[in-house]
């Protein structure tokens, strides 16, 4: 009971933020009208059991107009069936669509917002396929709380109409027993609740265990799809080192975990199979079976039986919905799970974001960017590094060396607020904008003007000033395809990504600019003439970067590094000013 009370918990966790949100009128007023249809749906399945007794006992009696009467009754019920069950499938999909829709956009901003995404990650929680969330899990949700919540409505409409007109056809059953004689009034009744009582016994004993096999087949899905995409992503890198092989036995080791869970899920299914396989084809007749000794012993007509076998079957079968839906209930409570599993894991992470020790504040004094009293984190806790001070003035290029796991492009992150571990505090000029250029640019596919813009509208730019832009940072072959889409992450090369990048600050014109070895791939002479590029187009502009060719000194005013003395952290300490390139 306290885990169907919680699960009850979660789905009104999950559902009820959307009927009482921004969409709650159109969506309640759906609601509303599929909930009248299934009401309208039930009141002529009443009508067709009671021109069942009318229709049958006219076969009895041999009374052809009675026959013929009844069958045109028959087709106007029919008719107001098909046109409920119509109205029933189109409003359930619209309400579907509207509520995924709202779902989708809700947890959509909720992991986009403040770089949760990147923090989720930091914290190992990628393994839980975020992606799968929000695509899959949102839309099982709708469709299976929609289904479940309506045939469970379903479900207590019909008992409650016909348990009353099958307490009225079964009459008392007595028996003597231990010498007194024992009156069951409504037997028929006791007897559909009986066997649908037991019947949902034995199915949730047999089938609780798909429960967590259909959670783990998610999972193991997710992260075997994750795999593939990355081995597409990253098909240059693993042929150059021909490590086709290597990923095969990878993937079919992923592979080999949804193999083997879907076995799982394959030999609890035929159990579940075995046993409501034959509760079904024991349902069909056993109504009959308890009716029939009153239609022999003729104390009913044919229409009688058949009004109380059916009467009987619908409430045997309302009393067995859990039976027939076993397995979607087991699919719908491993779908919430994983959905306030995600929801939990984004909350925490959005909360320990706002636990946060780094503050940043508007800079005091005429410099952009101010770094104070910083101390940067690993995950675990461990200490990193440690910055004293760091200022940078308007126009001034500071180069960050250090050695390899120093915390050179950790303490960039830190600066540019994603990194959430530790404690400092960083001034930003007030209205000043930070740029940060990583060594792997990301382009959205789509358009390149939309890859070269991002992430401002595209609006922002004219198209001759993204070709002029285009054109300074030696990419003069893409000025003519802006409106080309395509995967330009594919398409180009790593230096003409970190170009595209480059050109990307000409645009934007930052007040601060971070590069974390955002020219690696360009040789050194293309490196040093975008160093100059930048030197001459964006003059007030503050610049922070991360190199280790020692080329990159002389296009820096001055020189910052890391250094650690033993297990500690690393100390950022100024070095000797550098010589300014001509």
């Amino acid at each position: 009971m306290r885990a169907i009370l919680s699960l009850l918990a979660d789905v009104w966790r999950l559902s009820i933020p959307y009927f009482r949100g921004d969409d709650k009128w159109r969506g309640g007023g759906l609601l509303a009208a599929i909930i009248a249809l299934e009401v309208g749906w039930v009141y002529v399945i009443v009508l067709i059991n009671q021109w069942n007794a009318v229709f049958y006992n006219a076969i009895q009696e041999k009374d052809y107009p009675g026959f013929v009467h009844q069958l045109w009754i028959f087709a106007l019920y029919a008719a107001v069936a098909i046109a409920v069950a119509v109205y029933q499938v189109y409003l359930r999909q619209w309400l579907e669509i509207r509520w995924r829709t709202w779902m989708t956009e809700k947890y959509l901003t909720a992991w986009l917002a403040d770089e949760t995404h990147y923090r989720m990650r930091l914290k190992g929680d990628e393994a839980d396929n975020p992606d799968q969330r929000i695509a899959e899990d949102i839309s099982s949700y709708v469709n299976r709380t929609l289904g479940l919540f309506l045939g469970v409505l379903n479900a207590v409409m019909t008992l409650a109409s016909f348990a009353v007109i099958l307490w009225g056809l079964s009459g008392d059953f007595s028996f003597n027993l231990f010498g007194a004689d024992w009156d069951i009034p409504g037997y028929l009744v006791w007897a559909a609740f009986a066997y649908a009582a037991l019947g949902t016994y034995l199915t949730h004993l047999i089938g609780r265990v798909l429960i967590k096999l259909n959670f783990d087949q998610q999972r193991y899905e997710a992260n075997y799809r994750v795999d593939l995409v990355r081995v597409r992503e990253n098909g240059e890198q693993i042929a150059l080192m021909q490590g086709g092989p290597v990923e095969r036995e990878r993937l079919l080791s992923r592979f080999g975990h949804v193999v083997h869970n879907y076995w799982g899920i394959m030999i609890a299914q035929k159990r579940l199979t075995w046993f409501t396989a034959g509760y079904g084809q024991l349902s069909t007749i056993f109504p009959l079976v308890v009716v029939a000794p009153a239609y022999f012993a003729g104390a009913i007509q044919l229409g009688q039986l058949m009004q109380t076998a059916s009467a009987f079957g619908q409430v045997q079968g309302s009393f067995s919905f859990f039976i027939n839906a076993y397995t979607t209930l087991a699919e719908w409570k491993s779908v919430v799970d994983r959905l306030i599993g995600f929801e939990k894991s984004v909350q925490a992470t959005q909360a320990e974001a706002l636990r946060s020790e780094f503050h940043r504040v508007p800079a005091r004094g005429p410099a952009p960017l101010v770094v104070s009293a910083m101390e940067v984190r690993l995950p675990d806790g461990r200490a990193l590094l440690e910055v004293g001070a760091l200022d940078l003035a308007r126009g001034e290029r500071v180069l960050l060396s250090g050695p390899s796991g120093s915390g050179k492009s950790t303490l960039l992150r830190a600066i540019a607020g994603i990194w959430p571990h530790g404690h400092g505090e960083v001034g930003i000029a007030p209205g000043a904008r930070v740029l940060t250029l990583p060594q792997r640019p990301y382009l959205p596919v789509g358009t390149l003007r939309g890859a070269l813009a991002y992430p401002d509208p595209l609006e922002n730019y004219d198209d001759e000033r993204l070709r002029e832009a285009l054109e300074a940072v030696g990419l003069p072959a893409l000025a003519g395809r802006l409106d080309e889409s395509g995967p330009w992450a594919s398409i180009l090369s790593g230096g003409e990504q970190q170009r595209l990048a480059v050109a990307r600050a000409l645009l934007v014109e930052p007040d601060v600019l971070l590069l974390d070895e955002a020219t690696s791939a360009l040789d050194e002479a293309s490196e040093g003439a975008l160093y100059l590029l930048l030197r001459a187009r964006l003059p007030q502009t503050a610049l922070l970067s991360i190199g280790h060719r020692s080329t990159l000194i002389e296009l820096h005013e001055r020189q910052v590094t890391l250094t650690r003395d033993g297990e500690g952290p690393a100390r950022l300490i100024d070095l000797a000013p550098a010589p300014v390139a001509a």
